[in-house]
């Protein structure tokens, strides 16, 4: 999951600047966490802290607004900030890529493919509930599983083509110069899943997310997410981060994180 804040950390200096460098500075000064960040950890701590007959979505929009009006400058599009500080919160029908930002502790919880799918529409539609948000959300949910699970860059291309119809044939070379600030799903997901495909280690991918001048926290939030399942981040990265991070922020994400080590051996007991 460090994968995903990392990348919203490195990108958040570039969200607004349309710069299509490669080689621009990782976390100058102004480097921060956005709302990317805390809607994650949100998601992460109801897979954690929720057994699976309490997994509900009245738990899930509860944490995630807890977070979020905890962190309420963390950058948040003015619909889905109205449905952080409503008292009835309903989904607003939206394509956009904040459910594929939060939904990568989903691949690394989720025991089965079809799990992680059924998760994934599950965190996307108590905001994004337009068939382009719940689509994804699951395609980056399903990118997250198969590369923690071992699967090839070619199989998670193969895999994602055929099941969300997204064009993953491109390369970054040819996105990036008629590339523009998109916030939709079906705009910056399949993008975000081509720098992760083409990219050689984790600063690569995430160099490669941002060079695209588009949502860039959101897009190396997303291509680090999957990342960092078969990548080391380096270790400067993650003290950084750290630094950044509020010690609230830090102390669940780690619970989620220790979560995931004690899990398989929860699921190895009897019944």
């Amino acid at each position: 999951m460090l994968g995903a804040i990392a990348g919203d950390i490195i990108g958040s200096v570039y969200e607004f600047t349309e710069q299509k460098r490669y080689d621009f500075e990782l976390l100058p000064e102004g480097s921060r966490f956005t709302d990317d960040s805390v809607m994650t950890i949100a998601v992460a701590y109801w897979l954690a802290h929720y057994d699976e007959e309490g997994l509900t979505d009245e738990q899930l929009i509860a944490t995630m607004q807890e977070l979020g009006r905890k962190y309420p400058f963390a950058g948040y599009g003015s619909s889905f900030n109205s449905w952080l500080w409503s008292d009835n919160p309903q989904p607003y029908n939206s394509w956009g890529n904040g459910a594929a930002m939060r939904v990568s502790p989903v691949g690394l919880y989720a025991e089965t493919l079809d799990e992680a799918l059924e998760l994934a529409r599950r965190t996307a539609v108590v905001s994004h509930n337009h068939p382009e948000g719940i689509k994804g959300a699951q395609a980056v949910a399903a990118a997250v599983w198969m590369a923690k699970h071992g699967h090839t860059k070619d199989e998670i291309r193969d895999y994602i083509t055929e099941t969300f119809h997204y064009d993953l044939t491109r390369t970054v070379d040819e996105i990036r110069p008629g590339y523009q600030w998109d916030v939709s799903c079906q705009g910056s997901v399949p993008e975000s899943i081509i720098c992760f495909l083409e990219g050689e280690d984790f600063v690569d991918v995430v160099r490669l997310a941002v060079s695209l001048g588009g949502d860039a926290d959101t897009m190396a939030c997303i291509a680090g997410s999957i990342a960092a399942c078969i990548y080391p981040i380096p270790e400067w990265i993650e003290k950084e981060c750290e630094k950044l991070l509020p010690d609230f922020l830090y102390r669940k994400m780690c619970g989620f994180e220790g979560y995931l080590n004690i899990l398989p051996l929860f699921r190895m007991l009897p019944d």
